[in-house]
């Protein structure tokens, strides 16, 4: 593992060194992270998202599909929330607690167009579960309903904690991730926001996001019955093919640049 955080640091620097010196470079290589990191945390709660669907509602140029709303809306506001988390890592504010948390949430639970008219409707933004969801994509054990809101205050203050602090930057993130969707607090999105704030606390530190990719899918759901140890492993994993993805990126950049970014 060691031999991998060095790895993950001597890339991580190298792609640094590389961005800081090409806007237009790091731009393009921001526009074709974003379609990876949306494509594969979508994956990974289930949803495959086709090319043209992940397109057409990150190119507000393309007229969109009705049928495909609900789809748009959600990919729209994974965009939408990642630019948070990457604007709000480069000032390093606001502070990663409870009111930023909520605030992702409220991101990727807006609906920006209106709904079918059989459509369920769906719970306010930031409001917790009331219930153990008989059908999930998620089988490890979870916050009972009521002990939800002590929960989140007991991991605001570990994640605000020293002992949180004095961790290497990729364990943080990854025992943040594990303890947050350990509870689970909402119906929607309780995945999203969990490795939203694993990338926040990546990003914060000058590292790229660490994206789980579609094809680690069973493992990933594995290991949140396991450790945090076992998560800490996949998240470093992820990271290091994140950075391999940017190394070669900025090592041949592509020749339409200008359209890319």
């Amino acid at each position: 593992m060691n031999q991998l955080y060095l790895e993950i640091d001597r890339k991580a620097e190298l792609v640094r060194g590389r961005l800081s010196v090409d806007e237009k470079l790091a731009k393009a290589f921001s526009a074709r992270l974003d379609q990876s990191w949306i494509y594969h945390d979508n994956a990974l709660e289930g949803v495959v998202l086709a090319f043209h669907e992940l397109n057409a509602a990150l190119d507000e140029r393309i007229v969109s599909d009705n049928s495909l709303i609900a789809t748009y809306d959600d990919v729209t506001n994974h965009k939408m929330a990642i630019e948070f988390v990457r604007q709000s890592a480069i000032k390093r504010k606001p502070a990663l607690g409870l009111d930023y948390l909520k605030k992702l949430h409220h991101i990727l639970s807006q609906e920006h167009s209106p709904r079918p008219g059989k459509a369920p409707p769906r719970p306010p933004a930031g409001q917790y579960r009331k219930d153990n969801p008989l059908h999930r994509m998620y089988f490890h054990e979870i916050a009972a309903p009521e002990k939800i809101s002590y929960q989140m205050r007991k991991f605001v203050g570990w994640l605000t904690s020293d002992e949180s602090k004095k961790m290497p930057v990729v364990k943080r993130a990854a025992v943040a991730q594990h303890k947050l969707i350990s509870i689970f607090p909402w119906p929607r999105h309780s995945g999203k926001v969990a490795r939203l704030l694993m990338n926040a606390i990546l990003m914060r530190e000058g590292f790229a996001p660490s994206i789980v990719h579609a094809i680690d899918r069973q493992r990933y759901y594995e290991v949140l019955k396991q450790s945090p140890e076992a998560l800490t492993t996949l998240v470093a994993e992820a990271l290091d093919r994140t950075l391999g993805s940017a190394v070669a990126f900025t090592d041949s950049p592509p020749e339409d640049l200008d359209r890319i970014a």
